[in-house]
């Protein structure tokens, strides 16, 4: 590590790579180069192998074994013609990253020679060691068995010289150790029950898919200044360090032009980006300085979020050969900005149907009702497991920070919606009349593409916003996994459209015509769901009480949000949908609740260690330089002139000592409340302590600390300061 910050600044500059632009590529010719797509299966693979696997995407039918070794022949014909050694299973244990583990194509065949090989067995399943990957209690450390197995629906990819293949990750006895089990089995759940209620507008659906498109938020900071700053490497944020002067208060970074440095590795970023397959379309400047955006196009929901994994691997790698590092952390830096990852969510039919989309049609646009006041009905019913999904330890730093949603879940859908809505509420409960039904299909539903087009305004304060063709999750933080937030939301989705339509067959049951059976289980939603939806600022201390009396909750930190996991209704919600099983929701909050309490516990450790070997000896040192100019001051000064002279730096002396005092005191007790945490047994007890007890000395120690900051030669203070981090 750099002895002080210039020795840093020094290395930095040192390390600026040759700003070259890269040749210019048309994006059309290698677009999905390094992917197993449609056109390199159907070069390499048999025509029954191609059309099996083309059955397992579409309709979920099982592969034949003896179909698989096609498969794998041709994957790795490809495979080893783009230079690929290796292959490894591709999974997303609930780490909250990506896990891998690579074996050679390479086999002995006797005397001294070799061939290449990669039979159907070994693309279908694999069996890593599970005992080391998070389990919530799933297995014993001397069960270690665990088994992957290839997902069809998600592409394979060349990363470097490795054929990547994505899988699922369960236990020996079946238990999902993984974030992809879950989200295959909501997606399946939603597209049965969309499916099921799309047919009272359009016999000819035969599948829905809910798609995805991510928005990424990131910092770059150089490589440099990152390792000469401990906190930043060991937790990914800054525990210590003083606003700068100037930051983010001008807004002349968001939209700004892009600094060449950042460009450069934006555009290597979308080249590899590209080549794997993923469909980046947009980047720009966010608004602290040094914090970027990347967004692809709608995918199929699986498979985007493989590729937000995937990319946020790919964002690491590329930054390395720019002598950047990405930080993904959702509050690197205090006093600025933080970053999410916003999920726009969505359903589409297999006759190319967005059903969050108004169409042409009173029929279609009642349709588009239909899914519009359900999706509002289940985030009604499921808010609390919505925020559940969104929990963690970066993200309660920014959730309700003036640049992110508030910790209430609510909807936004806009004025003209609203007004729509309450015209339907109007309904009288009953069978509609000719006249009614013709004032709401030329009125209400058939002008809803009109009040749509220049009216569909988007709430930053809204964490659940109807954007006009989709629902945008702005909750979500930059490190997470899309998984979570996606199983949740198409949990609560399918859950809803059942009850639905259960409802509705009733009402048609007794004699009801359809669409009057429609309209009135839609009117009796929009008035039960009345109180999630809020159209004004989300950060008011007004909405804070209003939400209370309507009975929303407020649910500020992690330990708490992660309860609602664990009720009766979320369980009895996922047994339902067939998402999880009992055990597997009960382990997911353990592991959660583990992990929440680690990041701190790490947290808490890092700011000891700065601040007791860093700041302190920093400021003791610098005292005694003062201390030494008061004496020097003393003996060359008559009195009267010493007094008035010696006077400041004698009260710099004073605030130092106290400082340093305050630093020395609180650690110590942050460290005796540390040791209380970790002889609890229970791991949510441990979790709370740590959020109740704990962090509250990190303010206290990083104020002293902040304050040594403004005080201390500049030249001597060890660590690099924010004007140095945040601008590139």
């Amino acid at each position: 590590m750099p002895k002080n910050r210039f020795s840093a600044l020094t290395a930095a500059q040192k390390r600026m790579p040759q700003e070259v632009e890269l040749p210019y590529t048309r994006v059309s010719e290698i677009y999905g180069e390094h992917t197993f797509n449609v056109r390199s299966m159907k070069e390499y693979m048999t025509p029954q192998a191609f059309n099996s696997v083309q059955d397992a995407i579409s309709k979920g039918s099982k592969i034949d074994r003896s179909v698989a070794d096609q498969v794998a022949s041709g994957m790795k014909s490809w495979a080893i013609s783009l230079g690929a050694t290796h292959y490894t299973h591709w999974f997303q244990p609930l780490t909250g990253s990506t896990a891998e583990k690579h074996d050679s194509f390479f086999e002995p065949t006797g005397n001294g020679e070799a061939m290449e090989k990669f039979s159907g067995g070994m693309l279908v399943q694999q069996e890593p060691d599970a005992s080391s990957f998070p389990n919530g209690g799933i297995r014993n450390t001397f069960e270690a068995r665990g088994y992957t197995a290839w997902d069809p629906t998600s592409p394979a990819f060349i990363m470097g010289h490795t054929l990547c293949i994505p899988t699922v990750f369960v236990a020996y006895t079946g238990e999902a150790l993984d974030n992809k089990t879950p989200l295959l089995r909501a997606l399946q759940s939603i597209d049965h029950a969309a499916t099921e209620v799309c047919h009272y507008f359009d016999r000819n659906v035969r599948k829905v898919t809910a798609t995805l498109g991510w928005e990424q938020e990131y910092f770059l900071v150089d490589t440099a200044l990152y390792h000469a700053r401990p906190d930043l490497m060991l937790t990914g944020r800054t525990v210590l360090g003083h606003a700068p002067a100037k930051g983010q208060q001008l807004d002349d970074h968001y939209f700004g032009s892009i600094p060449e440095r950042a460009r450069m590795f934006m555009r290597e970023l979308e080249m590899e980006s590209y080549r794997l397959g993923i469909p980046v379309k947009t980047r720009h400047n966010e608004v602290a300085p040094s914090q970027f955006e990347l967004a692809p196009v709608f995918e199929e929901a699986n498979v985007s979020v493989d590729h937000n994994s995937l990319i946020m691997d790919v964002m690491d790698k590329v930054a390395r050969r720019h002598n950047f590092k990405v930080l993904l952390h959702e509050k690197p830096y205090a006093g600025v900005n933080g970053s999410g990852k916003h999920n726009n969510w969505s359903l589409a039919t297999d006759t190319g149907v967005n059903l969050l989309a108004p169409g042409k049609s009173p029929k279609s646009n009642l349709q588009f009702l239909t899914f519009l006041i359900n999706t509002i009905m289940a985030v009604h019913k499921h808010a609390d497991l919505l925020r559940a999904s969104i929990a963690s330890a970066g993200n309660d730093h920014r959730l309700g920070a003036n640049e992110a949603p508030p910790a209430i879940i609510s909807v936004f859908i806009g004025s003209q919606l609203t007004a729509t809505l309450d015209a339907l509420e109007q309904l009288e409960k009953g069978k509609l009349s000719p006249e009614q039904k013709t004032d709401l299909k030329l009125n209400v539903v058939g002008k809803i593409p009109e009040i749509l087009l220049d009216n569909t305004d988007r709430n930053r304060t809204s964490p659940f916003a109807f954007t006009g063709n989709k629902f945008e999750l702005r909750a979500v933080g930059s490190a997470a996994n899309c998984a979570q937030p996606m199983t949740v939301m198409n949990s609560i989705m399918a859950s809803q459209l059942r009850e639905f339509k259960t409802t509705v067959d009733a009402l048609i049951e007794g004699g009801m015509k359809k669409d009057d059976a429609i309209f009135n289980v839609l009117r009796d939603y929009i008035k039960q769901s009345r109180d999630i939806r809020f159209e004004g600022d989300g950060y008011s201390d007004d909405w804070a009480a209003e939400a209370e009396k309507r009975g929303l909750n407020n649910v500020r930190t992690t330990p708490q949000a992660l309860d609602f996991y664990v009720t009766d209704s979320a369980i009895q919600l996922f047994i339902e949908n067939e998402v999880m099983n009992k055990v597997e929701v009960e382990a997911r909050h353990e592991i959660m609740l583990e992990e929440y309490k680690m990041r701190i516990q790490i947290e808490s450790r890092v700011l000891g260690d700065i601040a007791g070997n860093h700041v302190v000896p920093t400021a003791i040192n610098y005292q005694n330089k003062l201390i030494q100019n008061v004496r020097g001051l003393k003996e060359v000064l008559a009195p009267d002139v010493f007094q008035k002279v010696a006077n400041d730096q004698l009260q710099m002396i004073e605030s130092i000592s106290e400082y340093i005092s305050t630093i020395i005191a609180e650690k110590e007790a942050m460290i005796a409340e540390r040791k209380r945490c970790n002889a609890m047994e229970d791991t949510r007890e441990q979790a709370i302590a740590y959020c109740d007890n704990v962090i509250p000395y990190f303010e206290k120690i990083r104020y002293a600390c902040d304050k040594l900051e403004l005080l201390i030669d500049d030249e001597l203070w060890p660590l690099p300061k924010y004007r140095e981090l945040i601008f590139i």
